[in-house]
């Protein structure tokens, strides 16, 4: 197990793998809700503190044929530890993005799952959502491009960016670094955008004329290029 002793607490920590079986946290009472999207999730409170456990599962043409299971190359390779080391580094630079807790595997042969535990982004909803709910400002587009922007500084390659992956609350914030990585600057911030554009579009496509057009694109650039 990887953790942060000082947000779980010696006796979180005693419960071991326990800490990543919802029903550990069912039994006590602290499942809050279960969130949508392509992996089992799971909000939990916790004395006072809000976290998200996320169950690994793949996407695309994979999923429906190993679902949760993946090759087994080493520790450094397992990806809800590569997500918790990504995301300690962006959260120690003060980036938007959810301070990691704690992350596991177990091992079976040649296959692996893993859990992911990290801080809940209180008070936000989905990009996606907030689309679907009204027109979004110019300064809020604004807001997105910039805070893509600051990702995209320090290195910060998304491998699904999409409006799903976004929250607006009282900062914009991304979520959902799995196969995410840092890399110098590259092509891959295009290809960040690109994806971007893709799922707003495909978002929209059944909303009002007035919820993404080019004009709001060409906001989230402006955002995007001013703090770039």
């Amino acid at each position: 197990m990887l953790a942060d002793p000082a947000m779980l607490g010696n006796s979180l920590l005693d419960n071991g793998d326990a800490l990543f079986e919802p029903q550990f946290w069912a039994a006590r009472g602290e499942v809050t809700a279960t969130p949508g999207g392509r992996g089992a999730a799971w909000f939990v409170s916790c004395g006072g503190r809000h976290w998200v456990l996320r169950h690994c599962r793949r996407g695309g043409l994979l999923a429906p044929i190993t679902r949760d299971r993946y090759l087994w190359i080493d520790e450094s390779r397992v990806r809800a530890f590569a997500e918790w080391r990504m995301l300690h580094q962006l959260w120690v630079r003060g980036l938007p993005t959810p301070k990691p807790v704690a992350a596991s595997y177990r091992r079976r042969g040649l296959v692996y799952r893993c859990d992911l535990i990290t801080e809940r982004i209180m008070e936000s909803q989905p990009l996606s959502a907030a689309l679907t709910a009204a027109p979004l400002t110019e300064n809020l587009w604004r807001e997105v491009g910039g805070t893509i922007a600051r990702l995209h500084r320090a290195g910060a390659d998304h491998a699904d960016l999409n409006a799903h992956n976004i929250l607006c609350g009282e900062v914009i914030s991304v979520i959902d670094f799995d196969r995410g990585r840092l890399r110098q600057p590259g092509a891959w911030q295009r290809n960040n955008l690109a994806r971007l554009r893709r799922s707003l579009g495909k978002i929209s496509r059944d909303l009002p004329d007035d919820r993404f057009t080019v004009r709001e694109w060409q906001w989230l650039l402006a955002g995007y290029q001013a703090a770039g």
